[in-house]
């Protein structure tokens, strides 16, 4: 696992960082980063990379990626001790942090 990877290669006290896209905090919220994701971001990648494919493989990407509450679950169980997380535009991204002990 991942995790465990990351926390083999820390000193004792070292810090994990991860900033990552994340779940939106409300449904409105989501609502529109959904739109944004699927509809709007292929078509600029269409625009300007001539390449919508790669920009929705993105978005489907993001959602596939575990909520905030789940990878800080996935930190705890490999090992990471003090672990929280702060949700940043409406948790559209999110920043998790643990600790090697």
């Amino acid at each position: 696992m991942a995790m465990r990877s990351m926390l083999r290669v820390l000193r004792p006290g070292g810090r994990l960082l991860v900033l990552e896209f994340s779940k939106p905090t409300s449904a409105l919220l989501g609502k529109l980063y959904d739109q944004y994701s699927f509809q709007i971001l292929p078509a600029m990648g269409r625009l300007i990379a001539q390449d919508a494919e790669s920009y929705r493989y993105l978005a489907e990407s993001i959602r596939q990626h575990p909520d905030q509450e789940t990878l800080l679950e996935m930190m705890g169980t490999a090992g990471f001790a003090n672990c929280r997380y702060h949700n940043m535009t409406g948790g559209v991204v999110a920043l998790h942090q643990g600790f090697k002990a």
